[in-house]
């Protein structure tokens, strides 16, 4: 940028960013070993940062507990720092230092920028916002070290002979505009900058906007410069003062501070005068040794900002970690209830009324099992056995049904009194409208469960049987021809449901082997109403088993940690 003719109207302290080129290494053989050392250096810094960005993008934050809005915004924040500042810069040393132009809406940063360029390249105005599409200025000779810059997929890209080499100057978004989008883009702007230029007027610069920003750039450890625009004459020395004081208070006391006089109503650019200390400011930065002092003092600060940032990351994963694991006690003590009532109940009376009158109409003295093991009537008494199994599979059936609606009742009450966490994680099992949802855990339903009872009473009768002395076997024989081996496992599960005239007819076929026989299909009922209650609890643990809430989750950010600490 030429200096244009004229005396300069602009008030200012006219000192630079901190941060001076260090001092060339002595001996013959210094200055390769130091070029050899720091491309080493800063492919490992490269290395380092990349598997932080990888491992940041992949963290995620599936539930929400306090302050996770805070962390995924943190998140978000932290990729936009690697992947529009730091990776760029370490992919290309060489690449210009970005220069940001922001500030508060109608400071004038674009008027700004148009008046040192000495043409309007982007829109200003009066109408807010007025800089929709933020714009990139760069000379052309630097095209080449910007083709895979990312913030040249979201900027208008201008190339213009003013602009120094080694530079490029955007002109960004207002900060508080009414439009999220742009606000949004300010801030992504501002954590890719090597040098802030911050614009404000007299009116507002002590609104909290400016200060929290930059404070912001401090600990970043980002270059700053603040512009001061349209400063009336009259107030320029007090209004220098009060600013001044404020910088010092917050640390910033070496931050170059231009003041810009009003020059009143206006449109276009403003005369050439009023900016020339800008601009011979900005010719200075990009010196290559000034330019690349910037450069490495904001990387410096952006490596001690990451710190925190990854911790405070790593910490809110553990919070969903934490979180996952209280949930998961949550579901587990739910279900804790149900399941005990449904033991109580399985092993109770469960063949009651359809059942009890279909036996008693079957077992009656002209019934097909009034006499359960005689020759005759085998046939019928395998048909009356077949409509008790019917009946009695079911009565078991609802019993399994009724504990897993107590086990789904009991961990949806449990998740909605667990706050957002719980709602989010009912939300995910589809439960969240009263349905049941299906077991997750490859469980078999209460229909399955209630036939394959049926069936192991069945085998177990034959295992009598089978693993019996001779008495004892000939007796179970009798009791299968006399009513078939399916019809011989119907009656021992009618007997462990608690039908009293078939533990009869059981305990004077089997004789002692019928209690213990009754006790051990009772109780195998009895687990398996409990398993449904439990298994209410497994559509909760599904979703809590995603990967990003495993106990380990935030072991790869801590190792990240590790290595920006080990980084100098």
């Amino acid at each position: 940028m030429t200096p244009g003719p004229g005396t300069s109207a602009v008030v200012g302290a006219a000192r630079e960013p901190s941060g001076a080129p260090g001092a060339q290494p002595g001996g013959p053989d210094g200055p390769a070993a130091a070029a050899t050392a720091g491309r080493v250096a800063d492919a490992t810094l490269l290395d380092a940062i990349a598997d932080l960005r990888r491992d940041v993008a992949a963290t995620r934050l599936p539930l929400p507990v306090p302050r996770v809005a805070e962390a995924e915004r943190l998140r978000r924040r932290l990729l936009d720092q690697l992947d529009d500042h730091l990776l760029p810069r370490l992919r290309e040393l060489s690449a210009p230092a970005v220069v940001v132009v922001a500030g508060s809406t109608g400071a004038g940063k674009s008027t700004l920028v148009n008046t040192l360029l000495g043409e309007e390249v982007s829109p200003a105005g009066v109408l807010r916002p007025t800089t929709r599409e933020p714009v990139l200025v760069h000379h052309p000779a630097d095209t080449e070290l910007l083709h895979a810059h990312p913030l040249t997929q979201i900027l208008t890209i201008v190339e213009h002979a003013a602009v120094p080499r080694g530079l490029v100057v955007i002109d960004a978004p207002d900060l508080d505009s009414l439009l999220e989008s742009n606000r949004e883009t300010a801030h992504r702007l501002l954590e890719a900058a090597d040098l802030w230029i911050f614009l404000t007027t007299a009116a507002r610069y002590g609104d909290a906007l400016p200060w929290d920003v930059l404070v912001r750039a401090a600990e970043r450890g980002t270059s700053i410069a603040m512009v001061l625009n349209r400063v009336p004459d009259e107030a320029l020395a007090e209004v220098r003062t009060d600013l001044l004081h404020r910088l010092r208070e917050r640390g910033l006391a070496s931050v170059p501070l231009f003041l810009v006089p009003d020059v009143g109503p206006h449109s276009g650019l403003l005369s050439d005068d009023v900016v020339a200390p800008i601009r011979r400011w900005l010719t200075t930065v990009a010196g290559a040794d000034r330019a690349r002092s910037v450069i490495l003092r904001t990387q410096r600060g952006t490596l001690r900002t990451l710190q925190p940032w990854v911790s405070r990351l790593a910490d809110a994963v553990q919070a969903q970690v934490d979180a996952r694991a209280a949930l998961e006690r949550v579901v587990d003590e739910a279900v804790a209830e149900p399941a005990r009532r449904a033991v109580e109940s399985a092993t109770g009376v469960v063949a009651g009324g359809p059942v009890r009158a279909r036996w008693a109409a079957l077992a009656g003295r002209s019934g097909p099992l009034a006499r359960p093991t005689s020759r005759r009537g085998r046939a019928a008494r395998a048909a009356a056995m077949a409509e008790l199994a019917e009946e009695l599979r079911e009565t078991v059936t609802a019993l399994l049904r009724n504990a897993r609606r107590h086990g789904d009742e009991a961990v949806a009450d449990a998740l909605r009194a667990a706050r957002a966490p719980g709602r989010a994680v009912l939300a995910a099992t589809g439960a969240a409208d009263g349905a049941t949802p299906p077991p997750d855990d490859g469980s078999p339903g209460p229909a399955e469960s209630a036939a394959a009872w049926l069936a192991g009473a069945g085998v177990a009768v034959r295992a009598l049987r089978d693993g019996a002395d001779r008495r004892r076997a000939r007796a179970v024989a009798r009791l299968l021809r006399g009513l078939g081996p399916e019809g011989a496992g119907t009656l021992a599960a009618l007997a462990a449901a608690g039908l009293a005239p078939a533990e009869v007819v059981l305990a004077r076929a089997l004789g002692t082997d019928a209690r213990d026989l009754v006790e051990r299909l009772r109780a195998d009922l009895g687990e398996r109403a409990a398993a449904q209650a439990r298994a209410a609890a497994a559509p909760a643990r599904a979703v809590l088993a995603d990967p990003a809430l495993a106990d380990d989750a935030a072991a790869a950010l801590r190792l990240r940690l590790a290595v920006l600490k080990g980084l100098r």
